[in-house]
């Protein structure tokens, strides 16, 4: 008889990886809604600004699915990163009221780039616990 671990996604798994889903795609509706605005659409702004009260919102579940998933599943790296990029988002937010687009732009492109990373992550492999069963 041989034992075999079988990983598995749980259900905080399959959470976390939607919720990651829908940030990605309102992170990445954030720059179309600017350059909308750039292009002299003034409504792209108003777009922009309610894009990202979405994109924080997101984030801020992501970070309690994160939070599940290390506590649940013993998966810490999801944590971390959401971390760094929830207060990257936020910093990247209050930038962005105050105008300061100096900050505002470069961080932008990082948080997508980072929750592009996350998504494949996520996405790459199972969120779960090693379950032994018999092969």
């Amino acid at each position: 008889m041989l034992i075999v671990a079988v990983p598995r996604t749980s259900p905080a798994g399959w959470t976390l990886r939607a919720v990651v889903s829908a940030h990605v795609v309102a992170l990445v509706g954030q720059p179309v809604s600017a350059g909308l605005y750039l292009t002299g659409d003034f409504d792209g702004l108003r777009w922009h600004s309610a894009g990202a009260d979405v994109v924080t919102s997101i984030g801020y579940l992501q970070l309690i699915a994160a939070i599940v998933v290390w506590v649940r599943l013993r998966q810490i790296w999801p944590l971390p990163a959401t971390i760094g990029l929830v207060a990257a988002e936020t910093v990247q937010y209050f930038a962005g009221r105050d105008g300061a687009l100096w900050l505002h732009i470069p961080l932008g492109v990082m948080t997508v780039a980072a929750i592009v990373v996350q998504f494949i992550g996520v996405w790459r492999g199972p969120l779960g616990r090693r379950e032994a069963r018999d092969a």
